[in-house]
């Protein structure tokens, strides 16, 4: 799928059609081109025509030896076959019991999209926990294009961008581990849906005060979109519409979820609006923005700021909260300009990082090389990995022209290129890996989801055939530990994921021991202790001392539900 006006969109199915022709009544803003409306729909509607595919077969894991500068193994661990979901948009998340959740956005059952647990050794078993649209006319959410969320109560919560009890807008949904969902709130509640609709492929992210934090795609007081948050038991609260200002220079289309930093602060991009104009992207070629828990919005970063986009443009990913204190992030467009895989001239896209004051800088432009065998058009967020470095996915480029790239970037912007997807026979070993950010289990290894690919070619979207697979990529980094939540004040409970925990001596907080409970070989109970500072939490096990992948953040509270960064 390209994000140009020139390109025609893929046929979609009757319930896609649905969605795209609700997107084109929307109230037209001048603010807003013809290419971020089409680019929009196109997202919201058509991105997985194939999703409604059905077939009846199940596959078994392939090993793939993959090339690259570092030594490495790439595993395809399963493709869908339609009937136990198609086209995953986002990737997987670990569970307390070592497994690993995610969420298809069509096939199914009802072909709506489901909630899946896949184990983590081998034979890589699927088993479907939720059939979205199972209730009389979908009230319970269709397509689940965003990821899953762990939560500090131990279940999962994410969203769907149609269905629910107003017949379309979303959902958010809460489920537990073994697949008992709960319909927490449906948008387009009122009238003229000002409270929102289409949360697209963003995750929901758990704040401080134990609240989750979202955005909708579109819909709102002005129509392009929102900031949300909704309490635990469903209460749901619109915290900013976007497009307020004259020509959407406050943003417009939030298509992704938000990162809470050290400043208790939200962060996150819309993929159209700004203060830029160029003839690349129009009038709208995205923002960064934070938004305090009370709603109050401020523009860090409009892009196309530099000649030709070279900034970038159209940031459709999330943002990464690094180790240093920066955000770092993507942009679908922008660069160099000239001919992608895709066809665009409007550049391939960028990598960038940008501090908490607005001050971006590009680390990367792809189509860099000759026929772009390091990827073009990063989709995906990125993620920061226990040696430091930044990994990613690109939807397209590659060695194979298509399907894509999985990749590695130092913080000082030296990209390799790890493995390029459907170099296999009919892309067999995955293809287009659309959204969401790549995981690293806590045994070292990344795990991900491709949208299009596998051994069934029965979905056809892309160019690529397939309904899309789950893979793992090793680079030989060790096994760690990981704190749920990442930032807490002492006395407060915590949760620690790993593997073989069993038999575990001690834990501790940048030192600070920790009285602790071992309740599975993957799961840890403990508490925040006194005098706890900001570090990393370890534990001592059988085998040796592990280290949690991120500093586990020590918050001071001042007064009743405020918190504040005390390190």
């Amino acid at each position: 799928m390209s994000l140009d006006s020139g390109d025609s969109a893929p046929e979609c199915s009757v319930a896609e059609r649905t969605v795209t022709t609700r997107v084109a009544n929307v109230k037209t803003k001048p603010c807003l081109s013809v290419v971020t409306l089409s680019l929009i729909a196109l997202l919201l509607a058509c991105g997985l025509a194939a999703a409604q595919d059905q077939v009846a077969r199940r596959p078994t894991a392939i090993p793939v030896a993959a090339t690259a500068v570092h030594p490495q193994t790439f595993t395809s661990l399963l493709s869908f076959d339609g009937t136990d979901g198609a086209g995953p948009i986002t990737s997987v998340i670990q569970g307390t019991d070592g497994n690993f959740y995610g969420t298809t956005a069509g096939g199914g059952s009802f072909s709506n999209g489901t909630v899946f647990q896949i184990s983590s050794q081998l034979p890589y078993t699927l088993t479907t926990l939720y059939n979205f649209c199972s209730q009389a006319n979908c009230t319970d959410g269709a397509g689940a294009e965003g990821g899953l969320l762990l939560a500090t109560d131990g279940n999962f919560y994410g969203t769907t961008y149609s269905g629910g009890a107003n017949g379309y807008g979303g959902t958010v949904f809460s489920i537990t581990p073994s697949g008992a969902l709960t319909t927490l709130h449906s948008f387009c509640n009122l009238t003229n849906c000002a409270d929102g609709g289409f949360p697209y492929y963003g995750s929901l992210v758990q704040g401080i005060d134990g609240n989750f934090y979202g955005t909708n795609g579109l819909y709102g007081a002005q129509q392009y979109g929102t900031v949300f948050k909704i309490t635990p038991l469903g209460n749901s609260t619109t915290l900013y519409s976007f497009c307020r200002l004259t020509n959407c220079a406050d943003g417009a289309a939030p298509l992704t979820g938000l990162v809470q930093a050290s400043d208790g602060n939200f962060y996150g991009t819309t993929v159209a609006g700004g203060a830029n104009s160029s003839p690349f992207c129009g009038v709208d070629c995205g923002t960064v923005f934070r938004i305090t828990p009370g709603g109050m919005l401020t523009t860090l970063y409009s892009f196309c700021a530099l000649q030709n986009c070279a900034d970038g443009a159209f940031p459709l990913a999330g943002l990464l909260l690094a180790a240093d204190g920066n955000l770092y992030g993507t942009t679908v467009r922008g660069g160099v300009m000239g001919n992608c895989p895709s066809g665009s001239v409007q550049g391939c896209g960028t990598i960038f990082k940008i501090t908490l004051s607005g001050a971006l800088s590009t680390l990367y432009t792809f189509c860099a090389q000759g026929n772009c065998p390091d990827g073009a058009d990063p989709y995906a967020a990125l993620m920061q990995a226990t040696d430091g470095n930044f990994y990613g996915t690109t939807f397209d480029g590659g060695a194979n022209a298509t399907g894509g790239t999985v990749f590695s970037i130092t913080p000082s912007g030296v990209l390799t290129t790890l493995y390029s997807f459907c170099s296999l026979a009919n892309c067999a070993d995955g293809a287009d890996p659309y959204g969401g950010s790549l995981q690293q289990g806590t045994d070292g290894n990344f795990y991900g989801a491709t949208t299009d690919g596998g051994l069934y070619d029965y979905c056809l979207t892309n160019g690529n055939p397939g309904c899309g697979t789950l893979f793992s990529l090793s680079v030989g980094l060790g096994p760690f530990v990981a704190t749920l939540p990442t930032s807490s004040v002492q006395g407060r409970p915590v949760t620690i994921l790993g593997n073989n925990l069993t038999g575990s001596t001690s834990v501790t907080f940048n030192g600070t021991p920790a009285s602790f409970q071992v309740v599975s070989n993957t799961e840890i109970k403990t508490t925040v202790p006194k005098g706890a500072t900001t570090g990393a939490v370890r534990v001592t096990t059988p085998g040796g001392v592990l280290v949690s992948n991120t500093n586990f953040r020590i918050w001071q509270v001042l007064r009743c539900n405020v918190c504040i960064n005390t390190n």
